[in-house]
Formats: structure tokens, C-alpha cells, sequence
């Protein structure tokens, strides 16, 4: 029996990230199927309107293990690696501002579809939509970068003592 190792990466605090890249991924793909019909017309009146329901409860869903994944970036992992590669300008600061923009979007979405979905057209309910689909365009634009930027830096110049300081501060759960 062949044994395929799906992490990319060998120090054990990027592979928690990456494993919770992973986690976020299979939560992500759920939702964003709903989207891509929304986007190919396929609902009816009454299809979009459970379909935005639900839409809206899995986004909730992926809201905590989201902001518990950002929470542990911006506590520990960023402000390490600053130390070695700077804080002020460059890719950390980039991906912050991105955790910013996906929760905008996720936030837009939400607070659209509070109440009065009953009341929505389908075209309206199309354009809400368009929220969640950037938020997952973002959000697989930001883990391609931090796994092909962030993780190999980090591999690359954090010293044994930091990484092993990291791993213990990221093993905690995300759900």
C-alpha cells in the first residue's frame, strides 16, 4: 500500500496551516457551488430563495474556523516571521489587508440577507451573490500566496528555536 503525503510543506507549523487551508477549502468549495449557480441561472424564484438560505447558513458556518484561522496567523505567525522579513511593508501586510477584504465581503453578504429574503428577486439575490463569489475568489488568491510565498519563507529563514516556538502556539483548533 502506497502512502501519499498530502502536505507540501515539513516544518509542522506549516503544515497546520496548510492542513487548516485545506479545512477551509472543503467549507469554501460547499458554498461556492451555490454561487456558481446562481451564476449559470439555474435557480427558479423559489430555488434561489432556499438556496440563498442556505447559502447564508454555511457562510455562517465557515465564519468561526475563518476568523480562529486569522486569529492564529495574526497573533503568532505574522508577527514572527515580521521579525525576520519586516511588518511594515511587503507580503504580510498584503494578507492582512486581505482578511479584511474577505470578511467585508462575507460581512456585505450577511447583513443583506439578515432579513426579507422572501422579498428578494432572483436578479437581486444574483447580485448579493456576487459578495460570496469574491470572497472565495480572495480567499483561494490568499492561500495560493501564503502557501508559495509565506510558508517556504518561512521555512527558509525562521530559525529551529522560532519554528518550534510557532508550531506549539498554532496547535490549536480551528472548530
Amino acid at each position: 500500500m502506497t502512502v501519499t503525503n498530502i502536505f507540501r510543506f515539513k516544518e509542522p507549523s506549516m503544515r497546520i496551516l496548510e492542513n487548516e487551508h485545506l479545512f477551509l477549502t472543503h467549507l469554501m468549495n460547499e458554498w461556492h457551488a451555490i454561487v456558481l449557480n446562481f451564476e449559470k441561472g439555474v435557480y427558479t424564484l423559489e430555488e434561489g430563495r432556499m438556496e440563498i438560505k442556505r447559502l447564508r447558513k454555511l457562510l455562517v458556518e465557515f465564519i468561526e474556523p475563518w476568523k480562529n484561522h486569522c486569529e492564529k496567523e495574526e497573533a503568532y505567525f505574522f508577527p514572527l516571521l515580521g521579525l525576520y522579513i519586516g511588518k511594515e511593508q511587503g507580503p504580510i501586510v498584503t494578507i492582512e489587508a486581505e482578511h479584511d477584504d474577505i470578511d467585508g465581503y462575507i460581512g456585505h453578504f450577511l447583513h443583506h440577507t439578515l432579513s426579507n429574503i422572501e422579498n428578494l428577486t432572483l436578479e437581486e439575490m444574483m447580485d448579493l451573490v456576487k459578495d460570496a463569489g469574491e470572497a472565495y475568489e480572495v480567499l483561494m488568491v490568499h492561500f495560493v500566496k501564503e502557501e508559495s510565498v509565506l510558508f517556504p519563507m518561512t521555512e527558509k529563514v525562521m530559525k529551529a528555536v522560532d519554528q518550534e516556538k510557532l508550531t506549539q502556539q498554532l496547535h490549536t483548533k480551528i472548530i
